[in-house]
Order: C-alpha cells, then sequence, then structure tokens
C-alpha cells in the first residue's frame, strides 16, 4: 500500500533532505504537502486524509506535542525526527510510532516507513472482519501473594493489569487485587497466555478486547467496557495477536 504523507518542519534544508530521501529510499510513500509551523501543519492535517506524519519537535511557536494535542483525534501514525534525543521516552510511549535522530539514517527512515507500512496494511485488514485471536482459548491458573499465603486466579479471568508504582492493580470482571509485583514481573508471566503490554501502564487480555479504535493513535474497549489507550509504539506488537 502507499502512504500519504506530509512533512512538519521548520528548517528549509532539513525538508528538503527528507523529502529527497523519501522520493529515493520510501517510493511507497507520496508527500502532499509540507509545513514550517503548527498552523500550517494544522491545515495540511485538516484538509487530507493522512497515514503519516513526519514531525520535527521543535518548531516557531509550539512543538511536535502542541499540534498534536490540537488535532486531537487522528488516526495517521506519527513519525518524530529531530536533533534531541532526550524526547524519546515521551515520544515513543504518548504520541510517536517511531523516532528519528538527525542527521537522519537512511537506513533507520527505510525502518521507521515500513513500520508504520504494517500498522497500516494490519487495520486495513481486520476492518469489518470478525477479530480472532490467534490464542484462542486462555487456560491455567496464576497466584498471587498474600499476607499469610497466596490467593489463586483463574487467567482467564483477568481483563487487564495496571502499573501502580512497584505494585500491579490486577482487574477482573467486578474485582481488582492490588499485588506487590511490578507490571514487568506479569507481562513476563503471562506473555504465553494471550496477555498485551498496550502502554507503559497497562497489560490487557487480548481475548477480552471488544473494539479497537483508531483515533488518538488508538485504543482498545475491554468487554467491561473499560477503554485504555494503545501507545504508538506498542500498536504493530497488539495487532499481531489477531488474525
Amino acid at each position: 500500500m502507499n502512504l500519504k504523507a506530509i512533512i512538519v518542519e521548520d528548517e528549509e534544508t532539513s525538508r528538503e533532505i527528507l523529502r529527497n530521501y523519501i522520493a529515493k529510499y520510501c517510493p511507497k510513500v507520496e508527500v502532499l504537502g509540507e509545513a514550517a509551523n503548527v498552523d500550517e501543519a494544522l491545515v495540511l492535517i485538516r484538509n487530507n486524509e493522512l497515514d503519516l506524519v513526519f514531525l520535527d519537535v521543535e518548531m516557531p511557536y509550539g512543538n511536535a506535542f502542541d499540534l498534536l494535542d490540537k488535532v486531537g483525534d487522528r488516526t495517521f501514525e506519527t513519525v518524530f525526527v529531530t536533533a534531541y534525543d532526550h524526547y524519546a521516552i515521551d515520544a515513543l510511549n504518548a504520541h510517536a510510532s517511531y523516532y528519528l535522530l538527525k542527521p537522519i539514517s537512511i537506513d533507520k527512515l527505510i525502518e521507521a516507513v515500513d513500520y508504520v507500512k504494517e500498522i497500516k496494511e494490519k487495520e486495513d485488514s481486520l476492518q469489518n472482519t470478525i477479530l480472532k485471536p490467534k490464542q484462542a482459548t486462555i487456560s491455567g491458573k496464576i497466584t498471587i501473594p498474600l499476607q499469610n499465603g497466596f490467593e489463586v486466579l483463574e487467567i482467564e479471568d483477568i481483563l487487564y493489569c495496571q502499573a501502580d508504582d512497584n505494585y500491579t492493580q490486577i482487574f477482573l470482571l467486578n474485582k481488582k487485587k492490588l499485588v506487590s509485583k511490578t507490571l514487568k514481573y506479569f507481562e513476563e508471566t503471562l506473555a504465553d497466555n494471550g496477555f498485551a503490554r498496550v502502554h507503559k501502564s497497562y497489560l490487557v487480555n487480548v481475548n477480552a478486547i471488544s473494539e479497537y479504535r483508531k483515533g488518538k493513535g488508538g485504543s482498545v474497549v475491554l468487554n467491561n467496557g473499560k477503554e485504555i489507550m494503545v501507545s504508538p509504539a506498542r500498536k504493530k506488537a497488539l495487532l499481531s495477536h489477531f488474525s
């Protein structure tokens, strides 16, 4: 599939370099326009159906995060392009599918485009279909520590787990448990049981997902109505659980 994209970058030389790299090395990307600031970018975003936005973090009169806040609901993926690596964690956790440092590596640019392309193709293939988790059923039990022993939970009854500092809240259909284990512990323990880390703070039971939403970068709705945001960098891994 072809990806419709724009470039948002305040430096003309940087826009030209990226435009030329895309034309030469990413033939499946069609650049529909370029913007030098937040206001110009908003016009392009609102007037085009986009798959991908290459976005510089620092711009005059606002930054990339300001732009994305103004956009609100969005179905496009974002690749940050910047000279400042201290934005990486925030970008990947909350806003961007990929992160490119200047000077741009051609190999990393191709990786970023391929990453977004895979996400878009998977979303399109799952549209208007019956979702079938690759692991159709979950069986087994897990123990959680108590002051005087342990409690046994059926894995299939767990809807999602939420990080709470060095603790984890385990949410079942009608109750929750606070456990003195990190979310990373449960991510590793439940890795082969149909659970997906969709956000730095959330681990979800894929079989409990009733809806997937593209808006604001993506979210899932569980059987109990709980909506959980999906970090752009974790979207591909989530979608891989479905066939």
